[in-house]
């Protein structure tokens, strides 16, 4: 599996989010979590409205929606009940200090890798 670097785990907020850009229009951005000690990958769109992910509250292994909080799960992408749904997730790791993406989430339908963006609630 190839692995692209999207930055330094100590530059992702202990219960927040950073947000890889995808180059394609209509793909929705990577959201990257960090809950826990743990790091997750998910598309940065909630499958009710298509909020933000990114932008919702992350707290004991989820992310509320910010739009009308609908909960995820963040290891499995599941939507909470009693809501019903998932989200694309993506594997990560973590090596030498550094978050490594599973390319193929900037791969997908022809999306090319992209630099991360500013963390979440500090973009304008």
């Amino acid at each position: 599996m190839e692995w692209l670097d999207v930055g330094a785990l100590d530059d992702l907020p202990e219960l927040g989010a950073r947000v890889v850009k995808r180059a394609q229009a209509g793909l929705a951005d990577v959201a990257i979590f960090r809950s826990a000690g743990a790091v997750f990958a998910l598309e940065d769109r909630c499958p009710h409205k298509g909020g933000p992910l990114s932008q919702g509250i992350v707290f004991g292994g989820r992310v509320a929606c910010p739009l009308h909080n609908w909960n995820i799960e963040l290891a499995t992408g599941a939507v909470v009940a009693p809501d019903v749904g998932q989200v694309k997730t993506w594997p990560l790791r973590i090596e030498n200090g550094r978050v490594l993406l599973a390319a193929e989430a900037l791969a997908e339908a022809g999306a090319e890798p992209a630099v991360p963006a500013c963390p979440v609630r500090r973009c304008g």
